[in-house]
C-alpha cells in the first residue's frame, strides 16, 4: 500500500492563486481529503476550510469524497501532489435547499392572498375548487421537500458555492413560484372556468401516488448512508429495477397529477424544464454507479422513465 508523509500543493488556477498556499504540507496515511482541506486552510489563512477545493493532479477533477484517505487516491498517492483552488464563499447544502423550497411556498401563498389585486379584472370571481386543489397540491409538495431537507436527506458534501443559490432559487422561485402561480390562479385559467370532479379525482390520485413513492424512495436512499458519511451503496427494490433514479420518476408522476388538475401549460413547461435537468443528473448517477461498482451493478437502460428516457 502507498504511504505518504508529505504532499506537494500547486495552485489549480494560476491566474487566481491562493497567495499563502504552502508548497507542501505534512500528512499521514490516515489523512483524508477533508483533513487536508483543514490543514491547508489553517496554513493559508482561509477561515472556512470548505472553500478549499482539492483536485486530482492529472485529470484536474475535484476529489469529491471528502472522507477518502489520500493514500487511497491512486494518482495522488503516486504523484504525492494535489491541485488546490479557493472555491469562494460557501453555503451549507441544507440551508440552500430550505431557501429554494421556501420561495414557492411564500410566492403561492402571496399570490392567492393578493389575487384581487393581481389581475386586471381584480380577480372578482372566487377561486374554483380545482384552483384551491392545485394550491394545496403545490404547497404540500414543497412542505414535503422542506421536511425531507431537514430530517431525511444526507449530503455527501458540506457546502456549495454561495453563487449557486441564485441559480437554484431562480429555477424554483421563478418557474414553480411566480410563473405557475400567476397562470394557475388567474380567473381565465382552465382550472378556473372548467371544473370536472372526475378529472380532479384522477389528478389527485396520480399526484398522491407520485408524492408518496417519491418520499419512500428518498427515505430508503437516506438509509444507505451513515450520518455525516459519504459512502454509497447499490440501491435495490422494485422501483430501482425499472430506472436508475425512481425518485425522479415519481417526481414526474406527481407533477403530471398537478397538470391534470390545472390543465395549465405553465405547469407543463415547469415539468419539462425540470425533467430535462433530472435526466442529466440521472445519467450522471448511472455513469457513477457503473464506474464505482462495475459488474456488481446491474446496468439500467432508462434512467428516469421506463421505455422513454
Amino acid at each position: 500500500m502507498a504511504s505518504l508523509k508529505s504532499i506537494k500543493l500547486s495552485n489549480r488556477s494560476p491566474k487566481t492563486p491562493i497567495k499563502k498556499l504552502p508548497s507542501s504540507v505534512d500528512v499521514t496515511d490516515a489523512t483524508t481529503v477533508e483533513d487536508l482541506k483543514k490543514i491547508i486552510a489553517k496554513q493559508a489563512g482561509i477561515s472556512d476550510y470548505n472553500r478549499v477545493g482539492i483536485f486530482d493532479p492529472t485529470t484536474k477533477k475535484t476529489l469529491k469524497n471528502r472522507k477518502a484517505r489520500l493514500v487511497d487516491e491512486p494518482v495522488v498517492a503516486a504523484a504525492g501532489e494535489v491541485l488546490v483552488k479557493d472555491l469562494g464563499l460557501q453555503m451549507d447544502w441544507r440551508t440552500v435547499y430550505v431557501i429554494e423550497y421556501l420561495g414557492p411556498l411564500m410566492i403561492h401563498a402571496l399570490a392567492v392572498y393578493t389575487r384581487p389585486y393581481l389581475y386586471k379584472d381584480g380577480g372578482s370571481t372566487d377561486m374554483s375548487f380545482s384552483q384551491w386543489l392545485a394550491f394545496g397540491m403545490i404547497m404540500a409538495h414543497f412542505v414535503k421537500r422542506e421536511i425531507e431537507t431537514l430530517f431525511v436527506h444526507k449530503f455527501s458534501a458540506n457546502t456549495m458555492p454561495f453563487r449557486n443559490i441564485f441559480k437554484n432559487c431562480g429555477h424554483y422561485w421563478i418557474l414553480s413560484g411566480f410563473f405557475i402561480a400567476y397562470f394557475v390562479y388567474a380567473p381565465s385559467s382552465l382550472s378556473a372556468v372548467d371544473n370536472h370532479p372526475a378529472i380532479n379525482a384522477v389528478g389527485t390520485a396520480i399526484y398522491l401516488f407520485g408524492e408518496i413513492n417519491n418520499a419512500l424512495v428518498h427515505t430508503y436512499l437516506s438509509s444507505l448512508r451513515s450520518t455525516g458519511g459519504t459512502e454509497r451503496k447499490i440501491p435495490v427494490g422494485y422501483s430501482f429495477k425499472l430506472v436508475t433514479c425512481p425518485n425522479y420518476m415519481f417526481e414526474v408522476i406527481a407533477w403530471l397529477g398537478v397538470i391534470i388538475v390545472t390543465r395549465s401549460w405553465a405547469v407543463a413547461f415547469f415539468l419539462i424544464a425540470g425533467t430535462a435537468q433530472m435526466y442529466s443528473w440521472a445519467r450522471g448517477k448511472e455513469h457513477a454507479y457503473r464506474k464505482e461498482f462495475g459488474d456488481s451493478y446491474k446496468k439500467k437502460r432508462f434512467v428516469i422513465l421506463p421505455g422513454l428516457m
